[in-house]
């Protein structure tokens, strides 16, 4: 493929979509679980974490009602047009938990659900939004089985699962999902959300935390481990050309994981024969990670030196969250940096990942 030209400005990489109400989904369920739903709504575990200034903004609902982001038309009119985004990533809004739900077929009559009516309602719409297939990783086969369903769809951006879980997911259990992605040439995602719900473990190993503010400060955590496990399991030594991304987790705990896994590699490394080279190749080669929440300095000078430490600007994705609570403006997010990285950040890295290219262009061989 050429490269991209250089009329693309800005790729968000975590829009929120949402249902305006469960019976959006009553179309797309088998006539069992669709009883079920009109009957209990969608009933998936929540962690139970509750944000003191709330998850969505308000300013954020479209004018005819409904939930922030339930609206093509408004999304594209309050979000995408004005801030001149050139496509968004859609990653729906609180349903990624359903991989952690007791009963695992109803999970995946979910997800199945779910990714039929973000196609009709939202890709059907503009061919600026791309979606992520949904998956409940819970039940890996099922799971590989709607990524190869839908992968060849051209507005599918990439596969997308909950952070949340009671397995590492380097483990091998994990490895029919990675077989499926690679084969339709998707990243994986992972968003966080859901830790310490349903069937997953609590939230830290230290134990749960009491409150919202506690959960949000340490969700780094979470994809430290995360990456640990699939660099050690030699996730990516199997499926070379797979590629994760780690949604909403920060940036600014790579340089300690990437310096701490070489280090012991060096010694340890009789545990890991299949890896080849140093684990912070793996991390460079395979991982992105996005710019909401970033962490804010005192000296914004020192987040430059933090991306300088991992080599980072082609790892790194815009997104905005919007519409959550801690929103960034794309006008606003980034501290002062080269204008090299800027254009990396803000649609270079994402028009590679994706495979995007200008609204109307095609893409020569």
């Amino acid at each position: 493929m050429t490269a991209t030209p250089a009329v693309l400005r800005l790729i968000d990489s975590d829009v929120h979509n949402a249902l305006a109400s469960p019976q959006d989904l009553l179309p797309y369920l088998p006539a069992y679980w669709r009883e079920k739903v009109k009957a209990d709504g969608i009933d998936i575990p929540h962690a139970g974490y509750s944000s003191p200034v709330g998850v969505l903004r308000e300013d954020a609902r479209p004018e005819t009602g409904g939930r922030p982001g339930s609206s093509p038309a408004f999304l594209m009119q309050d979000h995408m047009d004005r801030y001149e985004i050139d496509y968004a990533i859609l990653t729906g809004s609180g349903m990624l938990s359903l991989s952690l739900h007791d009963d695992p077929d109803y999970a995946s009559a979910l997800s199945s659900a779910l990714n039929e009516w973000m196609v009709a309602t939202w890709l059907a719409f503009s061919p600026r939004f791309r979606g992520s297939i949904i998956i409940n990783h819970s039940e890996p086969l099922a799971a590989a089985r709607e990524i190869r369903k839908w992968g060849a769809h051209p507005q599918i951006a990439q596969v997308l699962m909950a952070s949340g879980s009671s397995r590492l997911f380097g483990q091998r259990f994990f490895h029919p999902i990675y077989e499926a992605a690679a084969e339709m040439s998707l990243p994986v995602a992972i968003h966080p959300g859901s830790e310490g719900a349903g069937t997953a473990p609590h939230v830290t190993p230290a134990g749960r935390p009491t409150r919202y503010m506690e959960w949000h400060n340490i969700l780094p955590i979470n994809y430290m481990a995360t990456v640990n496990s699939l660099v050690c399991e030699g996730v990516f030594e199997k499926f070379p050309t797979l590629k994760f991304v780690a949604i909403e987790g920060g940036i600014a705990w790579l340089p300690h994981l990437m310096w701490r896994m070489d280090k012991n590699y060096k010694a340890l490394r009789s545990q890991t024969p299949w890896l080849k080279k140093l684990p912070s190749e793996y991390i460079r080669q395979h991982l992105y990670v996005t710019t909401q929440p970033i962490e804010e300095t005192e000296k914004p000078d020192q987040l430059r030196q933090i991306f300088e430490m991992i080599d980072a600007p082609h790892m790194i994705l815009f997104s905005s969250d919007y519409p959550h609570w801690d929103f960034d403006n794309p006008r606003m997010a980034l501290p002062p940096l080269p204008k090299e990285w800027k254009d990396r950040i803000f649609w270079k890295n994402a028009a590679e990942l994706y495979s995007l290219m200008p609204h109307g262009a095609s893409v020569a061989s």
